[in-house]
């Protein structure tokens, strides 16, 4: 299988988060996903949670990637922090504390690595909609059954 893999650099800046959902989004319509399918909405926001966490939470540079493979997309994070995401629970009104979740609800599977000296957030989202038991509901830290880690 032939993957193709896209990467930009973040800088330790919020601001940084916009530039990547742009970049992103033309990335994704050069490999054939439109602007205006719902996977691409979809990745949008898992990568706008990702490198906001990234950025906000670690304060350091970051890397964005993105793979594509026959079955689907792969979007990596990765950061010089060595600390391993936290997942929070927001309560009512609170602000924060709900990226992980809607990773762990929006992604077909994710997880976390250790990557050098610091680690890298991934997920995974099927291009067709997987069928069967646990299909679509994410399964936390581990690896991943159809990418081989770089």
């Amino acid at each position: 299988m032939q993957v193709l893999q896209v990467q930009l650099e973040v800088g330790p800046d919020p601001a940084e988060v916009g530039r990547a959902r742009r970049w992103a989004r033309s990335r994704l319509a050069g490999s054939g996903i439109g602007d205006d399918e719902p996977l691409a909405e979809t990745l949008v926001l898992l990568i706008s949670e990702l490198v906001t966490n990234a950025v906000v939470h670690t304060g350091c540079p970051a890397v964005l990637r993105m793979l594509f493979g026959g079955a689907g997309v792969r979007v990596e994070v990765a950061d010089a922090s060595d600390r391993p995401p936290r997942p929070r629970h927001a309560d009512g009104d609170d602000t924060n504390g709900r990226g992980l979740e809607l990773v762990d609800g929006l992604a077909d599977r994710w997880g976390w690595q250790r990557e050098g000296t610091g680690k890298s957030i991934w997920c995974e989202v099927d291009r067709a909609p997987a069928a069967g038991p646990g299909a679509g509901t994410g399964q936390g830290a581990g690896v991943s059954p159809s990418w081989v880690p770089c």
